[in-house]
């Protein structure tokens, strides 16, 4: 039995089945490059779904790591730390938001944003039946709170209604977002670009017509960038494009780079208002460990403008995917921007993501027919050229 098989058949023994893995054990990784325990190695195209954004192997990132993992690692939001508050001025100097509460994951930072909304509405009526507008097909997590402001009843069937008054729009459809607001609805919630739901982004006649209506409803304005943020758009922010700002951000997957830390922001007006001590807390919330990552994530995105590299990049990987499409008749559309792309397929994609990886190139699926491309952003042409060889050849 190789190594492979071995560490399989063990965690396959022992952990939850909600996982369908794929049969290979990844050990350690370079760059934009990862290698299995039997030493193979893979051009890696997925990021850990987005979040290696520095690729991995980053000295300078390891070493301030490993600097805060010899001072201090934890110390409960009971008392300050050094880098929770570096962190949190770089974000919101960075995002030009002004408030930031770190959280672990993606996920919490939904469960944040949508408890601030409802107490901002609850502040100013004491009402608590106010409502939520999100999008159908949108993802935005898998606790109850983010499920229910997810827009595939698949995800939502089998735990019941959530934490319910959520409505659903039509993603990019103005008119059905309006004809769902009333005196009750205290935020609309949507991401800049769709991941899950297809890699759909968001028109700006839709993003500036949402901001629109919320400014003339007193709605709230959730932007879920855990995604498609930091330069993942060829932006820092993939709201920025649209020249409009949110009320609440959330951010994660790239914050830390692979240490989990997730955030949600909102602008003074929305703090002013929304959670006071008591309303909200995590134990491990913006400990010292995640936000020295936060910090150092920032501070190389700042000094090696990330975001234009991705920007600069973006024209030669919109070329090859159109050669792509040219070129093969299985490949049907292709959308997304920066290092967030699609390639819609009219066979099941997970084939090719199975084809792919017997090549050496890790790829990823968003939904049945659509292979998501979402590498480290710090992907070169030449890397850009190996990824396509190979998806020319398993098309």
């Amino acid at each position: 039995m190789t190594k492979t098989a071995e560490y399989i058949k063990t965690a396959d023994a022992n952990l939850l089945h909600t996982y369908n893995r794929y049969p290979i054990v990844l050990e350690k990784g370079d760059g934009v490059y990862l290698y299995d325990s039997d030493g193979r190695k893979y051009l890696d195209a997925a990021a850990g779904i987005a979040v290696f954004a520095l690729g991995y192997n980053n000295k300078e990132y390891n070493e301030a790591l490993k600097r805060q993992i010899d001072s201090l690692i934890h110390t409960s939001n009971l008392y300050y730390n050094i880098p929770v508050a570096e962190a949190s001025e770089k974000l919101n100097k960075i995002s030009g938001m002004d408030r930031v509460f770190f959280t672990n994951s993606g996920t919490e930072a939904i469960e944040g944003a949508i408890k601030s909304a409802l107490k901002y509405a609850y502040t100013k009526e004491a009402a608590d039946d106010y409502e939520i507008i999100a999008m159908e097909h949108s993802f935005h997590g898998r606790s109850m709170g983010a499920l229910s402001v997810t827009g595939n009843a698949h995800y939502r069937e089998a735990f019941g209604s959530g934490i319910g008054h959520i409505k659903f729009a039509r993603f990019n459809d103005l008119e059905s977002v309006k004809k769902l607001v009333n005196k009750k609805t205290c935020a609309i919630i949507f991401e800049t670009i769709q991941g899950e739901g297809g890699i759909y982004p968001a028109t700006e006649e839709f993003v500036k017509g949402v901001r629109a209506l919320c400014d003339e409803n007193d709605i709230l304005m959730i932007i879920d960038e855990i995604q498609c943020g930091l330069g993942r758009s060829g932006a820092m922010f993939a709201f920025e494009k649209y020249g409009v700002k949110p009320d609440i951000l959330t951010l994660a997957k790239a914050l830390g780079c692979g240490v989990p830390v997730g955030a949600f922001l909102m602008t003074e007006r929305v703090a002013e208002k929304s959670l006071v001590p008591g309303d909200h807390g995590s134990t491990y919330g913006g400990n010292p460990l995640s936000c020295a990552a936060v910090v150092e994530v920032l501070r190389q995105f700042e000094e090696k403008d990330i975001a234009g590299h991705v920007k600069e990049l973006s024209p030669y990987l919109t070329e090859k995917l159109e050669e792509l499409k040219a070129r093969k008749n299985h490949v049907k559309s292709i959308r997304g921007e920066g290092f967030m792309r699609g390639i819609e397929l009219d066979i099941p994609a997970n084939d090719i993501v199975k084809a792919a990886q017997k090549e050496g190139l890790l790829l990823i699926t968003a939904g049945t027919n659509i292979l998501r491309l979402v590498p480290p952003l710090i992907f070169e042409k030449e890397h850009i050229d190996e990824m396509f060889a190979v998806l020319e050849k398993v098309l």
